[in-house]
């Protein structure tokens, strides 16, 4: 049976049916801080790193709303795997502003993937014949053991000893480069998101084409809606999708936790205690709201881009705002999931704590900046915002 490449059904069928494996590898994912690399190929052969790629290049060019439901489902599985297929995908959309050969050199492989990291200050490129000659370091590379392809940003000079402030990039481009010609960096030594293994990379003096080369604000080849939104707030929106796939599972544990432990000094089951209950019907509260809200905020921001094929400030901020208070209030509830679950989710065993550590690593990743709360207040003060959106 041919399947539409945009029939979502077939993606959440196809998540159905990886959903257990996934949680199955849940464990192995956190100690190998990668996903296994037989999970990675069958998510790349299911299409999952190309949900949002054009059509033109093979991908599925899905519906943004309908990614974002297999982004949560997933996340309810492991929280890794679905930061892994957003980030990897959201940057996939920037093919349609790469030099169209070379989009399709890269996505010719169905196992495809490209990821990318924030660059260190001595990131630069210097422009040469035919190309650039491309020297740096770039850190938090989501899914790099998996990538087949690195997007690397820097400044461009001409000068090979001209320094560049990392804050004063205006002539910054991104280029691309095959992963077997970076050196990878073990620098991912962290409690949480482990199973992302974003490791650093690095390059001397690598010689980049001209055609390898971009920036996200040339224009785009193609008209899709997914691809007027700003990718930070895709990104955004997919970071709290996954997060709150991640509170989504934490409640579900302390729901199965609770109908058999009884907590030291009682002999009453937990979900029996008036404080529990009342704490359940608090973080359900929160989660389902958090949840409504950034439903609403990317619905509008999906209908405009849809419809004008640009966005209001108004909507950029609302779905800034909603992403930004959906990842720090799914903190909240994992944390009180994780308090309800006492000594129980103290171990390593315990999936609570697993949850608890993903949860927080999010909270601390550019998209879930308290900051950002500052840039929403501003503008609902009358003010002129500045900031990420």
């Amino acid at each position: 049976m041919t399947v539409a490449s945009d029939d979502i059904e077939h993606y959440l069928e196809v998540a159905k049916r990886l959903f257990p494996k996934v949680a199955a590898a849940s464990e192995q994912i956190h100690n190998d801080r990668e996903l296994p690399p037989a999970l990675a190929q069958e998510l790349a052969d299911e299409g999952f790193f190309r949900l949002l790629l054009p059509k033109s290049l093979g991908g599925a060019e899905l519906n943004f709303l309908d990614f974002l439901r297999i982004i949560q489902y997933i996340g309810q599985a492991d929280s890794s795997t679905a930061w892994c297929l957003n980030q990897n995908n959201i940057l996939a959309t920037n093919a349609v502003r790469m030099p169209e050969a070379t989009a399709k050199k890269i996505w010719n492989e169905q196992r495809a993937v490209l990821t990318n990291g924030p660059p260190t200050y001595e990131a630069k490129a210097v422009q040469v014949d035919g190309g650039y000659k491309l020297s740096g370091r770039w850190d938090f590379s989501t899914g790099i053991r998996h990538a087949t392809w690195v997007a690397a940003l820097a400044p461009v000079t001409r000068d090979s000893h001209e320094q560049d402030s990392i804050t004063s990039r205006r002539d910054s481009r991104i280029f691309l480069v095959p992963k077997e010609e970076v050196e990878v960096h073990d620098a991912w030594d962290v409690r949480g998101l482990r199973g992302t293994g974003s490791f650093s990379f690095s390059a001397l003096d690598i010689f980049v084409p001209s055609d390898h080369t971009y920036s996200t604000s040339d224009p785009t080849r193609e008209p899709g809606p997914t691809y007027a939104i700003p990718t930070v707030l895709t990104f955004g929106a997919g970071f709290a999708t996954a997060a709150l796939g991640n509170a989504r599972a934490s409640l579900d544990a302390v729901i199965k936790l609770a109908s058999t432990k009884t907590p030291a000094y009682g002999n009453t089951l937990l979900r029996d205690m008036s404080t529990t209950q009342r704490q359940m019907g608090q973080t359900e509260a929160m989660w389902r709201s958090c949840r409504a809200y950034l439903r609403e905020a990317t619905a509008r921001v999906w209908e405009s881009a849809s419809v004008r094929g640009t966005l209001t400030v108004e909507e950029r901020i609302d779905l800034r705002l909603a992403a930004t208070h959906a990842i720090r209030t799914s903190c909240e509830v994992v944390g009180i999931a994780y308090n309800l679950g006492g000594s129980s989710a103290v171990f390593e065993s315990s999936p609570l704590q697993r949850y608890f550590q993903d949860a927080n690593v999010m909270s601390q990743q550019g998209q879930g900046r308290m900051l950002h709360f500052d840039v929403a207040g501003a503008y609902h003060l009358g003010l002129e915002p500045e900031g990420l959106f």
